[in-house]
């Protein structure tokens, strides 16, 4: 099964990333993506199959599909992306969906079939982003992405059923996960425990207090420096070095209250943790 979403970025002169450089799979090296359609990026999501411990991988996959298509949508691109299933039953495809949409991942506006994905997208895919065990196969045009491999607390095998995925049953905050994955490279593995969500949870609480705090000051441009290290970060999809950004932003006393504001509000346009929550409550 494969699912299609696309949206429209907005213009050039909101971009955080002035090039996208991505880790090249094949090459092992930095690479820059050259979407084949201008004004276009296609983007195609390998989930892999669903056995055991999988599961986490398999949203990690999308999650890092997301970020890259958050971003593009920020350089004036529109954004198309493909899920393709490995050996995943409709209600595993379904659990898995769901669990993506619950990580902030932009939902799929289509679906069709997986035999043909660069018909479904309209075109040629430009980056193809996979579990790094599972690969893409060698005769598919397009710069290959890699994601670790990934593993969370408490989290095992895909159920059977549709509505019982990783947090149909979980008391912690899906988006709590998500600052969790990002705080590790894409392509590095990463082993999420119990103290790294206590820990997420608490700076995204944290930070989402602070946001409401701010949102009260007079609005202040982005200083320069920091703009332009958020473009560095995510020209390259690199989360932690954005995240790192906004942790040493945070108690800066020499950055007016709403130039921080501004900060974190628009890089929250591709980190997708609802940064604003909390204000106006």
């Amino acid at each position: 099964m494969c699912s299609v979403a696309g949206s429209i970025g907005v213009g050039a002169a909101d971009s955080l990333a002035d090039v996208l450089r991505l880790l090249d799979a094949r090459t092992g090296s930095p690479a820059e993506v050259r979407p084949a359609s201008p004004g276009v990026l296609r983007i195609c999501a390998h989930v892999p199959r669903a056995v055991a411990g999988s599961g986490i991988t398999a949203l990690r996959v999308l999650l890092i599909a997301d970020l890259l298509a958050r971003t593009s949508e920020l350089d004036g691109l529109q954004a198309l992306t493909g899920l393709q299933f490995t050996g995943a039953s409709p209600e595993q495809a379904a659990a898995i969906e769901g669990d993506a949409g619950a990580l902030g991942v932009h939902p799929p506006a289509a679906q069709a079939g997986c035999h043909d994905v660069p018909s479904s997208l309209g075109g040629p895919v430009d980056v193809h982003v996979a579990a790094q065990d599972a690969g893409v196969a060698p005769g598919l045009a397009g710069l290959s992405v890699a994601v670790g491999a990934t593993r969370l607390a408490g989290a095992g095998r895909y159920p059977g059923a549709a509505g019982e995925g990783l947090f149909a049953a979980s008391r912690d905050d899906p988006l709590a996960v998500r600052l969790a994955l990002m705080s590790f490279a894409s392509h590095r593995p990463a082993d999420v425990n119990g103290d790294g969500l206590a820990e997420a949870r608490g700076t995204l609480g944290s930070w989402r207090q602070q946001v409401a705090r701010w949102a009260e000051s007079p609005s202040r441009p982005i200083p320069a420096p920091i703009a332009e290290a958020a473009r560095s970060a995510f020209g390259g999809l690199d989360t932690v070095s954005a995240l790192a950004l906004l942790r040493g932003l945070a108690p800066d006393a020499s950055v007016p209250a709403g130039a921080k504001f501004e900060t974190f509000v628009y890089v929250d346009r591709i980190l997708g943790l609802d940064l604003a929550r909390e204000v106006g409550r």
